[in-house]
């Protein structure tokens, strides 16, 4: 493995920084703290320009190479934490009850920290670097408000690189599907309004529970008769909440969940298949129902060409036999999709040490994959960027 020499030797300042980041998890449009580090880091490191508040609480720098050049490559990461409680038993575990850096976001700005301040100290590359870091990415639409709020008319990138840690490969693995590599995602609220009685006297109620079961049964039929099998699709219903005593049948109850695609005409299908089913159960039981579904993550699309390019870069650094084009699709959703209709680029995965999956309260990165990112990173600009 050949991470850049200069990178490597303030590692130990990039696992600092992780760790702090890690003992102060922030949830998505309220990383105020880990926003504010990052500009100061940024300024620290010789950064040409800093913005701070785009997407609430998005922060951009730009680096200018040393030709005169007018490309641009975008370099994204990730700043959010999920509303775990964290149970790692690390030495620097969250100390913000109910937050948790569980999906290692953490590690990706302190990656991109990584590779601005090597950029900003070398400079040998030819155009501009925009360095994006990005508020809300699980789930609540951080990128989409960065791209609304005129991300790439006030910073223009030609291109645009994000990278995901993945305790799932062998440590310094590197992956890129070019094309369709991630799913797209819809989340759904089901909402069943029936009639409580005394748990007693059952008939008197329209009982939410006994119908909602039904519905999640039938809701399955979607993926299992509706879907040609050639085309993937995840319905997974991950909460289902009713009642509140034993005596009580309630009189409404709740049923969420996502669904996951690659092909706009089977999330159609499966969208309009939901509340067909909704409405039947409703009718079939007297019964209210209403569902509420609403697209978060788009399809990741990768540019092919630039997926070689990324593959090549990060061959660089940790050797051609680790670094490859995949051809697995990920069911996992990622809102590094939405910049990628915007903005042509690829986005890769990184295996490090851990063992535990992502978005499990025991989950810990493993620090060496710090200035193996960060290297990737750099060394992808300065491919792309390169100096006349």
């Amino acid at each position: 493995m050949s991470v850049i020499p200069k990178i490597e030797a303030f590692a130990a300042e990039l696992t600092e920084i992780r760790r702090d980041f890690h003992a102060h998890p922030e949830l998505g449009f309220e990383e105020t703290r880990t926003a504010a580090i990052v500009a100061e880091k940024l300024r620290a490191y010789g950064v040409d320009e800093v913005h701070e508040g785009l997407g609430g609480t998005g922060v951009v720098g730009l680096i200018k190479g040393q030709g005169g050049g007018n490309r641009r490559v975008g370099l994204r990461a990730d700043m959010d934490a999920l509303p775990i409680e964290e149970a790692s038993g690390v030495a620097y575990s969250s100390t913000n009850p109910g937050r948790m850096h569980a999906c290692g976001h953490d590690g990706h700005t302190t990656m991109l920290l990584g590779a601005a301040r090597y950029l900003a100290e070398t400079r040998d590359f030819d155009g501009t670097v925009v360095l994006i870091f990005q508020p809300a990415e699980e789930g609540l639409g951080g990128a989409r408000r960065m791209i609304e709020e005129g991300l790439f008319e006030k910073f223009p990138c030609d291109e645009i690189y994000g990278m995901h840690n993945d305790p799932n490969s062998e440590p310094g693995v590197v992956s890129v599907t070019p094309g369709p590599a991630m799913a797209g995602a819809s989340f759904f609220d089901i909402t069943i309004t029936g009639t409580g009685s005394h748990a007693a006297m059952p008939h008197q109620s329209k009982d939410p529970i006994v119908i909602g079961t039904a519905l999640i049964q039938q809701l399955q039929s979607v993926v299992s008769r509706n879907t040609p099998p050639t085309k993937p699709l995840v319905l997974s219903v991950t909460k289902f909440n009713s009642g509140s005593a034993y005596n009580v049948v309630p009189g409404a109850a709740t049923i969420a969940g996502t669904i996951r695609y690659f092909h706009d005409d089977v999330i159609e299908m499966a969208e309009s298949r939901m509340r067909e089913l909704c409405e039947g159960m409703a009718l079939a039981y007297g019964v209210k129902i209403d569902v509420d579904l609403r697209n978060v993550f788009d399809v990741l699309m990768n540019d092919p060409d630039l997926s070689t390019a990324y593959v090549a870069a990060a061959a660089g650094v940790v050797g051609a036999d680790m670094a490859s084009e995949g051809t697995e699709q990920a069911t996992g959703s990622e809102d590094f999709a939405d910049m990628l209709k915007v903005v042509p680029g690829a986005y890769c995965r990184v295996g490090h040490a851990g063992s535990i999956p992502l978005h499990n309260p025991a989950f810990v990165l493993d620090d060496a994959i710090l200035p193996v990112g960060a290297s990737i990173y750099a060394r992808i600009v300065e491919t792309r960027l390169p100096k006349a």
